[in-house]
């Protein structure tokens, strides 16, 4: 999956460290581009050095190396190009560091441009000295960064798993069952309340199976294998899906991501392996 990147190493605790000329530039435009160069599938980031000196905000760490929030550059360093974001959630690669520190590096963007004052009184935020934050300095509202959980579903009936497609929405592969969870509402609970609204389906059995960062919307996922309770016969909730039917273990098409939980756990299910560990 997208956060898979062993043996690198990922360190997100907040740091002061000045940057190097070395470290990695994260430049994010308002129209959602990042500064990079594309060669084959691999992203290339601009070093520290080929950025023009100011505000630089340390984001994290992969290996020892530093990234930096740097503000994009009225022109572009030699070779590099504003790629939009959306195009880097088709990469392939799912090892891919800096896919990985482009899509986290984003999100504390999005979160850093979104509480530049503060939601109470109006006051400009500051950084926090001593933590992962956005404190006012008028009233200390503390902010901290945007993390939505949410629940990936796999319905399975005997060998039989429910796959979805979104309404309305430019990803068109085949995905699982998926929503985010309601204040007061436990993880179970999420998933029951979604298949239902969804699909019009009840599920037994929950079974937790893995979790995962997907830093593309600020959002923890939590995936679940379930089973099917009652009738099979789909009440499409056409507002959020196009479609939603089963499909065997052999009819199940390629067409979902490589990256995510959702691909995962179908692959699983397809190789009869959902009730194995992880």
């Amino acid at each position: 999956m997208l956060q898979d990147l062993a043996p690198h190493v990922y360190r997100n605790e907040i740091s002061w460290k000045a940057p190097e000329s070395d470290d990695l530039a994260l430049a994010f435009g308002e129209d959602r581009t990042l500064l990079c160069r594309m060669e084959g599938d691999r992203i290339i980031l601009p070093r520290m050095a080929d950025i023009p000196a100011g505000t630089a905000q340390y984001a994290f760490s992969i290996d020892g190396r530093a990234y930096y929030l740097v503000p994009v550059p009225e022109e572009p360093p030699d070779g590099f190009l504003h790629t939009k974001t959306s195009a880097l959630r088709a990469q392939t690669d799912h090892t891919s560091v800096e896919l990985f520190a482009a899509a986290a590096g984003e999100s504390l963007w999005r979160w850093y441009r979104a509480n530049r004052f503060c939601g109470r009184c109006g006051v400009q935020m500051e950084p926090s000295k001593t933590e992962r934050a956005m404190v006012c300095p008028a009233c200390a509202e503390t902010v901290y960064p945007k993390i939505c959980p949410a629940v990936i579903a796999a319905v399975t009936d005997g060998d039989r798993l429910l796959l979805t497609r979104y309404a309305n929405r430019p990803f068109r592969k085949y995905a699982l069952v998926a929503g985010f969870a309601e204040i007061g509402e436990t993880i179970e609970d999420t998933v029951r309340r979604e298949v239902f609204e969804e699909t019009g389906l009840h599920v037994k059995n929950l079974r937790f199976y893995k979790s995962q960062p997907w830093v593309f919307t600020d959002t923890l996922l939590m995936g679940f294998f379930c089973e099917l309770d009652g009738s099979a016969d789909v009440t499409l909730q056409t507002s959020e899906l196009a479609e939603a039917r089963w499909f065997s273990r052999a009819e199940i098409p390629a067409d979902h991501s490589n990256i995510s939980l959702t691909g995962e756990m179908i692959e699983r299910f397809r190789r009869n392996l959902e009730r194995s560990e992880p």
